[in-house]
């Protein structure tokens, strides 16, 4: 019996300015672990005049986790932040009660041309800590803790797995890991995981079960501890996962929570522009992204 209990086809979708590959929510999986959203952000060649532009928005009940392969983003937020996004590094944000923060083209890439690819996550708050103070965190890339067995190269970008602990301070059990072959060979690291998986293939491809899988698809296992495949040769795999909520997580837009009047108040809140819940971002405060079609409960 197969182990890959769901195959998720990476769709499209527009986030304004280009289109990125949408892995999670899906109609069939919400969330894997604590995981409950994933973009597949490019990889997008951009002209000397096509800048990313995401202008300030809101969150609460979740943490962002921007990881890039290529390219550049500048973060601000309300809180303050201003930092550049590099390849290989991690920004990890806490929306807490309500954040508010913005994504660009940093200024000197603006008029040259450019390539942008990476990962956009969101990451679901333990109940306790869905009406926390938001935090802002940035891990640089040569913090992130990584290794080599068997001429595997791994890398734990978030999260916890056996004894190794990544620096990014998450909140609740949960791993983002990746893996990296020169040579085909066969993985068994069930062992080593707990909770939900999910394997997204980045490049290359693997062999499960008898069947080979690339690119653009979210493999979910049914069982996390019987998570075994060959690797092929020049491959790069990623694996989402760990430990699932009980409450169920939801979603309107930016906002993640397991109490609907906590979305349907964060919802008023930036419709009214309302800086006790949402402050401005300090750098970037002359527009924002307006709530979608002003839905708001009991009237539109």
């Amino acid at each position: 019996m197969s182990n890959i209990g769901l195959i998720i086809e990476e769709k499209p979708a527009d986030i304004g300015n280009f289109l990125v590959g949408r892995l999670l929510p899906f109609r069939e999986k919400r969330a894997v672990g604590p995981f409950v959203f994933i973009d597949h952000m490019g990889p997008a060649a951009l002209k000397d005049y096509q800048n990313m532009d995401v202008p300030p928005h809101p969150h609460i009940g979740l943490s962002t986790l921007t990881y890039l392969f290529e390219g550049a983003i500048m973060h601000r937020d309300s809180l303050g932040s201003t930092i550049e996004i590099k390849p290989g590094a991690v920004n990890f944000m806490t929306a807490g009660k309500g954040v508010v923060h913005s994504e660009r083209t940093p200024d000197y890439l603006r008029t040259t041309d450019k390539n942008l690819h990476g990962f956009q996550i969101w990451i679901g708050l333990p109940k306790h800590m869905e009406q926390s103070e938001p935090t802002f965190h940035h891990t640089e890339a040569h913090e992130i803790p990584t290794w080599e067995e068997n001429g595997i190269q791994y890398k734990l970008i978030a999260g916890e797995l056996q004894e190794l602990q990544s620096p990014v301070p998450t909140h609740s059990k949960l791993f983002f890991l990746e893996i990296k072959s020169k040579e085909a060979q066969k993985l068994n690291i069930g062992e080593a995981l707990f909770g939900e998986v999910a394997m997204y293939v980045l490049d290359g491809n693997v062999h499960i079960e008898g069947n080979q899988y690339g690119g653009k698809q979210l493999l979910v296992a049914k069982n996390a501890k019987l998570c075994e495949f060959e690797i092929g040769e020049n491959t790069t795999v990623y694996l989402f996962g760990g430990e699932p909520f009980e409450e169920e997580r939801f979603i309107f837009w930016n906002f993640v929570n397991s109490d609907k009047e906590l979305i349907e108040q964060a919802k008023q809140n930036w419709f009214d522009q309302n800086e006790d819940a949402f402050p401005k971002v300090p750098g970037d405060d002359q527009e924002y992204i307006p709530l979608p079609r002003a839905i708001l409960k009991g009237k539109q």
